[in-house]
């Protein structure tokens, strides 16, 4: 929701960004670099403001046992779900099954912490994924894949601003 949130879901929108191109547009080599040129601007942005005086955004104790719950399930269902797809001989799929768990991930943080944009966030990445399924491959995987980067780079952008914000105006 702050700063350090915005470290990791910048990191992995430029990981789901990197695997789109690698398995849907077999692009290989350091053009697979690309995709990490938005996540160090959002890590210099976000080392800025980490930096700076101040509390800042600073999740409730039950908030981060929400996040520590959500991302353990998170990390089980990514696993799950690549299961899945591979034995289903479905590798086509996997982008979006990750969209999806990625994005179900967000919705008891939102929850916990009755913060709106981790709904509209978790909401954006499912849709992704339910397009990414209904659509042929490899336009469903890019669709998936490219969405859940720019949802995550944007949400990531937004959490920065947000505690940039906060330090600014002391909040807690």
């Amino acid at each position: 929701m702050g700063a350090w949130g915005a470290l990791i879901m910048g990191f992995f929108g430029a990981v789901f960004a990197a695997l789109t191109l690698a398995w849907h547009w077999h692009v290989t080599g350091a053009a697979l670099a690309l995709p990490f040129v938005p996540f160090v601007a959002i890590a210099l942005a976000a080392w800025v403001v980490i930096r700076r005086p101040g509390k800042g955004i600073k999740p409730a104790p039950h908030v981060e046992k929400a996040i520590m719950w959500s991302s353990i399930g998170e990390g089980l269902g990514l696993f799950l779900a690549g299961n899945i797809v591979m034995n289903l001989h479905r590798p086509d799929l996997l982008l979006p099954a990750m969209a999806l768990v990625v994005g179900l991930h967000f919705l008891p943080i939102a929850q916990a912490a009755r913060f709106r944009p981790f709904f509209l966030l978790g909401g954006a990445l499912i849709v992704a994924a339910l397009a990414g399924f209904a659509l042929a491959a490899p336009l469903g995987g890019s669709l998936a894949g490219f969405s859940a980067a720019a949802a995550l780079w944007l949400a990531a952008a937004m959490a920065v601003r947000r505690d940039h914000r906060a330090k600014a105006l002391g909040a807690h």
